[in-house]
């Protein structure tokens, strides 16, 4: 899967202006990463997924990281929330996934949906928002409260085919504008019990280590190790501007001049530590999921950190390499600003918050911590 992803990086690359101004992944680009199998690193081999390995997979969304955040984004929201698959009863999970050619679920991160029981399954209604993946989706996740048999109300996913759903077009932003992010629409569709699983504490029914680790800390790893990927492009891309521009009214190119020299030795500093402090809490936790036992809180908790903080450290290089390239960063097309603008629209995602260094620091002290982010 990395030579996938190496082998695809040309043509991400090749498409940066199409994914900007289509505000989606060319059709012919999403055929090839599907074709690749890109889209279903997270799917069981049982169902003719790839299954990965979670070091292996941090490799790959650095990589196509490098070549544009948002393509790598929908990997990462697609391959991911396609373990629930293992979670589901097989023919179900194979009419979804593997019987759909290039199957793609959109879903969504807030239950907004009103799911009234009737004979068999929900009639499904509502209006659902950042759905990444949307335009390309062959199914929806919509997503609701429901009650458990015991009385208690849990957060539930109901699987709707894209026919029975309605994209409306929102995705007008300055940054990731490539992952078509929008809303969709559920008017009534009938959902059959055996397409609703809970959002969390599904019994896995696979046996793969993969499916041990919670859904929140597999898409943290992957934002983690694309969001270096996209400062390490930045840092290519400034290293060329370096050699070629003398700014306004100075004697020295950018490369000559101290303050710049010792920006990038830094950046170079902090890219390489974030690296490889996503890659140590990966390692971590993937030696306890391959063990019978289960995963430890500290394990959890140490690679919910490092996600945050090295997507934290990403944007920080990014922000330098702008700040120091001047005016030539401001015009669209040029990758410096492109890379500034997707990491920024990262920077407001849940996995960034500083509540999730206060998470690490409770725990630390002694004191007791939710942990539906571990």
């Amino acid at each position: 899967m990395l030579e996938a992803a190496k082998s695809l990086a040309p043509q991400i690359r090749g498409c940066a202006d199409r994914i900007e101004t289509e505000r989606e992944l060319p059709r012919v680009l999403f055929d090839a990463l599907s074709d690749a199998g890109l889209f279903k690193l997270g799917l069981p081999r049982s169902m003719e997924g790839v299954e990965i390995d979670l070091p292996s997979y941090v490799d790959v969304l650095e990589e196509l990281g490098k070549a544009d955040a948002s393509t790598a984004w929908l990997v990462n929201q697609c391959s991911i929330f396609a373990t629930y698959a293992a979670r589901m009863e097989h023919e179900v999970a194979r009419q979804i996934w593997t019987d759909t050619p290039r199957c793609v679920v959109a879903n969504t991160s807030m239950p907004t949906a009103e799911a009234v029981p009737v004979p068999g399954g929900y009639r499904v209604t509502g209006r659902h928002r950042f759905s990444s993946g949307s335009l390309h989706a062959s199914w929806f996740a919509a997503r609701a409260w429901l009650p458990e048999p015991d009385g208690e109300r849990v957060q539930k996913f109901l699987f709707v085919p894209a026919a029975e759903v309605e994209v409306v077009d929102i995705w007008n932003v300055r940054g990731m504008r490539g992952t078509g992010t929008n809303d969709f629409i559920v008017d009534g569709a009938f959902v059959p019990e055996e397409r609703v699983i809970r959002q969390l504490g599904s019994p896995v029914r696979e046996p793969g280590p993969l499916y041990k680790i919670a859904l929140v800390l597999l898409f943290a790893s992957g934002d983690a190790a694309l969001s270096l990927g996209a400062a390490q492009a930045c840092l290519d891309a400034f290293l060329e501007l370096a050699g070629a521009k003398t700014p306004h009214a100075m004697q020295a190119m950018l490369r000559d001049q101290s303050p710049v020299q010792v920006a990038v030795g830094q950046i170079q500093a902090s890219l390489a530590a974030g690296r490889a402090y996503i890659r140590e809490a990966v390692r971590a936790l993937w030696s306890e999921a391959v063990s019978p036992d289960p995963l430890t809180l500290d394990r959890r908790l140490g690679l919910r950190l490092a996600a945050t903080h090295c997507i934290r450290l990403a944007i920080q290089a990014v922000e330098t390499l702008y700040n120091l390239s001047g005016t030539t960063a401001v015009f669209e097309g040029n990758v410096i600003q492109r890379i500034f603008q997707d990491l920024h629209v990262i920077s407001q995602h849940q996995q960034v918050r500083l509540t999730n260094y206060e998470l690490a620091g409770k725990h630390v002290l002694g004191l007791e911590i939710e942990t539906t982010r571990l």
